[in-house]
């Protein structure tokens, strides 16, 4: 399911906040509503985090991760390091980047399996993020744009990329990725989607302006309705079970 938010008035809600399949950064804002959505949302399946980058709030820009690691740049202080390191899942590598491109979540966009960065980004970055994420990386442009963690969206089950792609650019970039993928807008026909929503395999928030057919279109192509039936599925079935295990006991 996708849910609408906003940090402190703004509908930009990828800068202040990073999401993956093991676990959530938010930044820390004079108010707990934003942090407290997602905990309402994610709490019982991922931890969700406090951090800061370098002094700053804006988490979702500056690191880049899945599942297996978290990649955060030279700025990154000691203490905030040991923080990310003692709040993540210890199966969760948190490694600094010394990149000279270092809004890491502007130039990185991964998911489980794959990562695109920017055309410039350096060769040691490259490996880096091939050996703590654990994907295969391609030095990429999105709808002719490098900043390929701004202008597009993925997960393992689908993505979303700048609306002005051409359809020969979304093929390939599809093909590459092994998931569907689809051009669309947040936040009201912003293109910016890195900046406007965080996703993940089984939740999404989007700003307060995305509209109606935006949400449903970040639900169809992220198969967010079906992850979230199938989880209902599973609950329902294992009251079934525990009810007809309780009669059963009755019984004998």
């Amino acid at each position: 399911m996708a849910t609408r938010c906003a940090f402190e008035n703004s509908n930009e809600v990828g800068v202040f906040s990073a999401l993956t399949n093991s676990f959530c950064l938010t930044g820390i804002g004079g108010s707990e509503n934003f942090y407290s959505i997602f905990e309402a949302e994610l709490s019982e399946h991922i931890p969700v985090i406090h951090a800061t980058i370098g002094g700053n709030r804006f988490v979702g820009r500056t690191v880049a991760g899945n599942r297996r690691g978290l990649l955060v740049p030279n700025t990154t202080t000691d203490i905030e390091l040991q923080h990310l390191r003692n709040s993540l899942p210890d199966a969760v590598v948190v490694q600094r980047v010394e990149e000279r491109l270092s809004a890491l979540g502007n130039i990185i966009a991964a998911n489980d399996y794959v990562a695109l960065v920017h055309p410039d980004t350096d060769r040691e970055t490259e490996d880096v993020v091939a050996d703590v994420l654990g994907v295969e990386v391609f030095r990429q442009t999105v709808g002719g744009q490098a900043l390929v963690g701004s202008y597009s969206k993925f997960t393992n089950q689908g993505g979303m990329v700048h609306p002005r792609t051409s359809l020969e650019d979304i093929e390939e970039l599809s093909s590459l990725l092994q998931v569907p993928l689809v051009a669309g807008t947040v936040n009201r026909g912003s293109d910016v989607l890195g900046g406007g929503m965080v996703v993940n395999d089984f939740a999404a928030f989007c700003g307060l302006d995305t509209t109606g057919t935006e949400i449903s279109v970040i639900e169809s192509i992220f198969k967010l309705q079906t992850q979230q039936q199938k989880h209902q599925g599973g609950q329902q079935q294992q009251s079934l079970v525990a009810g007809m295990r309780a009669s059963l006991i009755d019984q004998l």
